[in-house]
């Protein structure tokens, strides 16, 4: 994953993945940090942390 500001926007890019079914089974999940990834951006002097799952429904 990778995270950036622009225009005072946070910017996420992150690689989209084969399908695959999430823990409940309800969705098939797409993109995912796989939890609270900390990030290079920084605000006030401190890092951005984001949690992320890109999913389609079954």
């Amino acid at each position: 994953m990778q995270a950036k500001i622009e225009n005072n926007e946070l910017v996420i890019r992150i690689p989209l993945e084969k399908p695959k079914p999430s823990s409940s089974g309800k969705t098939l999940i797409v993109a995912s940090t796989g939890g609270n990834t900390q990030t290079d951006v920084m605000v006030d002097g401190k890092p951005v942390f984001v949690g992320l799952n890109a999913y389609i429904k079954k």
